[in-house]
């Protein structure tokens, strides 16, 4: 065998595996995808109401909670509900729910 077709085959069977690992790695981008499309997606949170917040602030005050309502409040550096950043709502009715179950 001259050395003209053995470098042709040397090339051939180069080709043959670089389209093996192109057809594999497309496999694997493939099954990737459908792994991801499978996974659920989470649904965005919904910002917490100014009204939302006062009702549960109101409804623990009447159970006798409006001192320690208060002190979260303060806590979170406001006076009165209004003041409090909407960011902090999740937070503060966190906190809000578990007085009176400790």
């Amino acid at each position: 065998m001259g050395k003209m077709s053995e470098l042709e085959m040397m090339v051939k069977e180069l080709r043959g595996c670089g389209e093996k690992l192109i057809r594999m790695a497309e496999e694997m981008t493939e099954m990737f995808s459908a792994s991801v499309q499978n996974e659920p997606e989470e649904a965005p949170k919904k910002q917490l109401s100014l009204t939302e917040v006062r009702e549960v602030l109101a409804e623990k005050s009447r159970a006798g909670f409006t001192k320690e309502v208060k002190e979260l409040l303060i806590k979170h550096g406001a006076d009165k509900l209004s003041e409090i950043n909407p960011a902090e709502y999740e937070t503060l009715l966190a906190e809000v729910e578990v007085l009176g179950n400790g």
